[in-house]
């Protein structure tokens, strides 16, 4: 299988703090996406789907 490119969507850490976290996971879930979260304009953390993170591990991903 070849490997997709992934583009993460881009949100801002004051979105979590505005009650956005809720809207943004649910969304993350439910259409599998990979979001990048950013502090002061510098990448923080990345937010994967339960259901991606179980077939990053059964592919062998050391996370």
């Amino acid at each position: 299988m070849k490997s997709q490119e992934i583009i993460p969507d881009h949100h801002q850490m004051t979105e979590f703090l505005r009650g956005q976290a809720s809207k943004i996971f649910d969304d993350v879930a439910q259409n599998d996406k990979v979001v990048l979260v950013n502090k002061n304009s510098k990448p923080q953390n990345i937010i994967i789907s339960y259901d991606r993170y179980c077939r990053l591990k059964e592919n062998g991903a050391d996370i």
